[in-house]
């Protein structure tokens, strides 16, 4: 029997994914949970092992594709077996599978005749982005305003409510195309006024009451993509943006549009720790088999001033901050086809050994797309190591929500003046960094990001690394 490839989910709020790339030609044989395909969703790029070993009979998905999950995306067998009895179903048998699937709300009683409800008017809003369900709404009413992350971030910077399109996605979620369409196409530029439900009892005449709220025009939004410009001539190389690259572009401009972004740098002396590296390096990766780099060391400090400033572990939401008990380290990972920010969860909790094993895993499987949804999610604070190609320092872009990331700069020789134990000076050979941390100035002031970035520099410097003593 044929078997059929289907559009996995990769995590819980993932409605679609992009398939990227196809690893295996039809006609090329394939083992089962080799590499069959790669795709791209609003979380993750991953690459997905085939169900079966066989042949790939049939590509029903060409690359570039975005496709609901549990879409058939191919078809394996046995070489010259037809695909016919693994074609995928009718859309009626499919969207009837889904309909099956999906969990039934829950009952909502009718409510009684009431009077008509107070009269409310107020300037459009967009419907929140996790907005509960409604008495009697369905299943796929409710999936069609919740949409993806982006999706819903894109409906809330345009005041657009996303109820009101009509979806191409699975159980007609609204797509980011689809949104897209309806902004260019200016169609919709506020959500609709919302009419309050009817309320189960008559209010006394004496509490109705007209609410009116004064029409404030909006600010223009600021474009969600740059705009098309036309190149005459042969001296150019046009290609589209991979899903990746255009998920990047999004999320920095979002970034440069809700933070403040102030950048305050540092200069750190390494010569301590590249001794001590530099003396044990080669038994720490024979004993816990794992190299052992800089970073581990920037984790720690950064660690330690995360603990005594929580602030710089905090996020905003709204008027209100949201401290995090735990301390969930991003690494910015550089690929070959772009950048991913894996997370160490619970940073706080590992000794230096196991935060060189974490980061070396998640950089290792990042750079082997086997990263799962879940790595790349829930960090509170981001740390960047720009210095590993040369650069001195970097004023880096913050990971949203997070408030603030900080940037390591190449760690090298400077000469620099030291002062001898009898007070005189004299120039000395010193290993050197310069470290800044960019923060969020609508919650960080300046003082306190330097008082962070003191506290990073000085257990960089004088810490002593017992966990290293010994080998």
């Amino acid at each position: 029997m044929p078997t059929n490839v289907i559009m996995p989910q990769m995590g819980e709020s993932i409605a679609e994914g992009t398939l990227t790339k196809w690893l295996k030609k039809p006609g090329e044989s394939v083992k089962r949970d080799e590499p069959l395909f790669e795709i791209s969703t609003d979380k993750v790029d991953a690459e997905i092992p085939a169900p079966a070993s066989g042949v790939l009979i049939q590509v029903l998905v060409e690359e570039g594709k975005t496709v609901p999950i549990n879409t058939v995306v191919a078809i394996l067998g046995e070489a010259g077996e037809s695909a016919g009895a693994g074609e995928p179903p009718s859309a009626a048998d499919a969207s009837k599978e889904r309909k099956e699937a999906e969990p039934v709300p829950p009952a909502v009683a009718a409510p009684s005749p009431a009077a008509p409800a107070p009269s409310m008017v107020a300037s459009p809003s967009p419907l929140p982005a996790s907005a509960p369900p409604q008495p009697g709404e369905t299943t796929e009413e409710l999936l069609r305003r919740r949409s993806s992350p982006v999706v819903r971030a894109i409906a809330e910077e345009h005041g657009v409510d996303i109820s009101g399109i009509p979806g191409t996605g699975i159980s007609g979620r609204v797509t980011k195309a689809d949104i897209l369409a309806v902004l260019e196409s200016g169609a919709q530029k506020a959500a609709p006024v919302p009419v309050a439900p009817a309320a189960p009892h008559s209010p006394p005449a004496a509490m109705t009451v007209t609410v009116s709220a004064p029409a404030v025009p909006a600010a223009p939004a600021p474009p969600t993509h740059a705009p098309i410009v036309t190149f005459s001539g042969s001296a150019v190389v046009v290609e589209p943006m991979s899903a990746m690259r255009k998920k990047i572009a999004e999320r920095m401009v979002a970034s440069k549009q809700t933070s403040a972004h102030v950048t305050s740098v540092f200069e750190v002396d390494f010569t301590n720790i590249a001794r001590l590296r530099n003396r044990v390096k080669e038994r720490f990766e024979a004993q816990y088999g794992t190299k052992l780099t800089y970073m581990p060391f920037v984790f720690r400090a950064a660690i330690t001033a995360l603990k005594a400033r929580p602030l710089l572990n905090a996020s905003i939401s709204a008027d209100e901050i949201v401290f995090h008990k735990e301390i969930n380290l991003g690494m910015a990972v550089a690929l070959d086809w772009g950048l991913i920010v894996p997370v160490i969860r619970r940073a706080d909790d590992l000794s230096l050994v196991g935060l060189a094993r974490a980061a070396n895993d998640l950089a290792d499987r990042a750079r082997t797309k086997k990263l799962l949804p879940d790595e790349v999610a829930g960090g509170t604070f981001t740390i960047t190591n720009h210095g590993g190609f040369g650069s001195l320092f970097a004023s880096p872009v913050i990971n949203q929500p997070q408030v603030a990331i900080l940037g390591v700069g190449a760690i090298e020789k400077r000469a620099k003046v030291a002062t001898m134990p009898d007070g005189s000076d004299t120039i000395a050979v010193r290993t050197m960094a310069y470290m800044g941390v960019t923060f969020d100035h609508r919650l960080i002031d300046g003082a306190e990001g330097d008082t962070f970035m003191s506290i990073v520099k000085n257990t960089l410097e004088n810490e002593r690394w017992t966990e290293l003593e010994s080998l």
